[in-house]
């Protein structure tokens, strides 16, 4: 039987605890890698560790905050005298804030008079607010790869996953800020593969479209499980029909972590999106 090129490599997942990249880090242990997800909350990490443990896999959870540079450089070394240094990272932390959030779609002229406190309209974006979806993405994409790549630069060989989102192809009403930042880590994603490209590490992206998350679900869908018109409008644009499930990340993530199929690719970011991209409406 030929060895599963993830065999015995380790393979670090921020926001690892995740809907979406809990699934991630399962096919890889599924695969042979050992498996460090990473999250703030040590006991949903611990948690999904001892899942894949139970099913014969090889984990160990970590907490940590991606904006913390120090705590991402111990928490690196922790993890390479537990389970050995990186080959793998994937980029997986990221969200958005209701401060960068706009109430419509579209302004017009009479919401800059609304009653409403609640109803924001895009001069009420709070500049905080923005600045923490900025960080989070972007920083929190560019941290930690300064934390596990060192290594992986001395070695020369490894590979790096980032997480972007369809928002950073076409900008979602309401969501400037995510949309931007997403935008954010797909250009530095094509960055750092360039920047990478000499010293063995290929540098990629995957590019989700809309897929039920603890962050979203209450926007998408009702308590019922029926879809909210903003849910609806999202299904009706994406040509296969539906949301996708966490397993859908699977195969292309897969892809691009393999460094003998992807032996080639780097600086890509791959939608993964029911044809929401392709699709212009009509």
């Amino acid at each position: 039987m030929a060895k599963s090129a993830f065999q015995d490599k380790v393979a670090v997942v921020t926001g690892g605890a995740g809907v979406l990249c809990s699934a991630i880090c399962k096919a890889l242990a599924a695969a042979g890698a050992k498996v460090a997800p990473i999250g703030r909350h040590l006991d949903k990490t611990e948690r999904l560790a001892a899942e894949i443990a139970a099913a014969g896999g090889v984990a160990r959870g970590y907490a940590c905050d991606v904006l913390d540079r120090a705590a991402l450089e111990e928490t690196a070394a922790r993890v390479e005298a537990d389970l050995g240094p990186a080959d793998i990272l994937v980029n997986g932390a990221g969200g958005n804030d209701p401060k960068g959030t706009t109430s419509s779609e579209r302004i017009r002229p009479e919401d800059l008079a609304a009653a409403d406190a609640s109803f924001k309209t895009f001069y009420d974006l709070d500049p905080d607010g923005i600045q923490h979806v900025f960080d989070l993405n972007v920083l929190g994409t560019l941290l930690p790869t300064q934390a596990f790549t060192r290594k992986m630069v001395e070695r020369r060989r490894g590979t790096v996953l980032n997480v972007s989102s369809m928002n950073a192809f076409r900008p979602l009403t309401k969501i400037p800020a995510y949309s931007a930042a997403k935008a954010g880590v797909s250009n530095f994603t094509q960055w750092l593969a360039v920047h990478f490209s000499q010293a063995g590490i290929r540098v990629n992206a995957i590019a989700p479209g809309f897929f039920l998350t603890d962050q979203n679900r209450a926007l998408l869908t009702n308590a019922d499980g029926s879809l909210t018109a903003r849910g609806g409008k999202i299904v009706s644009l994406t040509p296969m029909g539906r949301f996708g499930v966490p397993e859908d990340l699977v195969g292309a993530t897969m892809f691009l972590l393999d460094d003998a199929a992807a032996a080639f690719v780097t600086g890509v970011v791959l939608p993964v999106d029911g044809g929401f991209n392709a699709f212009s409406g009509v």
